[in-house]
Order: C-alpha cells, then sequence, then structure tokens
C-alpha cells in the first residue's frame, strides 16, 4: 500500500513526505520532481505547452507510481483534481488530505516565485483563495483521511499519517 499526500500548495507534501519515508524506510517520490526531472521547469512547461499539457504529464506519473508499492508519493496540488488519478492512486494507496488555513498557506506561497498558477499574479492571496475554494471539497472528497497541519512540526504530522496509515 502506498501513502499518498494531496493538498494546496505551500501545506508542506514534500517536507512530510520525506519525513514519512525516513521514518517508515518507504521510498518517496514527489510528482512534481519526477515532471521536472524528465521535462524541465514546471514553470517552463506551463509556459510553453499549458496547464493541460502538464496535467497529462502528471497522469503519466501517476500511472507509474501506482502501479508499485509501499511508496510515499507527494502530489501536485492540482494533481488530484482529474478522476483518473484519484481512481489510479486508490488501487493501491490510502489518500490523506494535508489541509492547512489560508493565512498559513498565504504565508507559505509568497516567498515562493516558482508557483505558476500564481506566477504574474500581482493579487496572490486572492488567486490562492480562489483555489482553495475551488479544491478543498475535491481534496475532502477524494481523501481517505484528513490531517489538519496548522500549528503541527513536520515530525508531528508525519508521525500522525503513519499512525493513521498502519490503521488502514
Amino acid at each position: 500500500m502506498n501513502i499518498v499526500l494531496c493538498g494546496m500548495m505551500g501545506v508542506g507534501k514534500s517536507s512530510v513526505g520525506i519525513r514519512i519515508a525516513e521514518k517508515t524506510g518507504r521510498r518517496w517520490y514527489d510528482t512534481d520532481i519526477v515532471i521536472s526531472d524528465r521535462h524541465g521547469r514546471i514553470s517552463d512547461i506551463f509556459e510553453y505547452y499549458g496547464e493541460a499539457h502538464f496535467r497529462a504529464l502528471e497522469t503519466e506519473v501517476v500511472k507509474e507510481l501506482a502501479k508499485m508499492d509501499g511508496l510515499v508519493i507527494s502530489t501536485g496540488g492540482g494533481l488530484v483534481l482529474k478522476y483518473e488519478n484519484n481512481e489510479l492512486l486508490k488501487e493501491n494507496g490510502k489518500i490523506f488530505f494535508m489541509r492547512a488555513s489560508f493565512e498559513t498557506l498565504l504565508t507559505r506561497v509568497r516567498a515562493d516565485e516558482t508557483r505558476p498558477l500564481l506566477k504574474n499574479n500581482g493579487k496572490i492571496a486572492e488567486k490562492l483563495g480562489q483555489l482553495l475554494g475551488e479544491r478543498t471539497p475535491v481534496y475532502e472528497a477524494v481523501a481517505d483521511r484528513i490531517v489538519d497541519t496548522d500549528g503541527k512540526t513536520v515530525d508531528e504530522i508525519a508521525d500522525e499519517i503513519i499512525r493513521l496509515a498502519e490503521m488502514a
């Protein structure tokens, strides 16, 4: 069984995923890193080929990772918006929605210039709020478990997800 982390950009999926892998001996994959290793910077993919092309690359990666077992998979923020990806991930995994408040997410993403959906957007708070409103119901619907992350350390979140995964 795989442990799959989903949630908004800036919630800490990569940091927590790495920590879960360290604590459990599982292999960790970040779908965005796999894509950028193979195809170049995500911001360039968005700029030159568009979001639809990037989403197709995500599905290719999901098809590959979903066939493997014993992984920790940190997904890109929009990956679970595509039904096909969720079905593939659920075949051999449990999906954990890492939830954070708007304020927490805004603090984290404001400092990151590499976020393609926020790039060239002078109204980062407005765009983040829009994405959060659109995506939260999907995250909640697809998740096997929801883990609130506000006020918790990476270790605390990782330990909670490991405990919940063992109960699954």
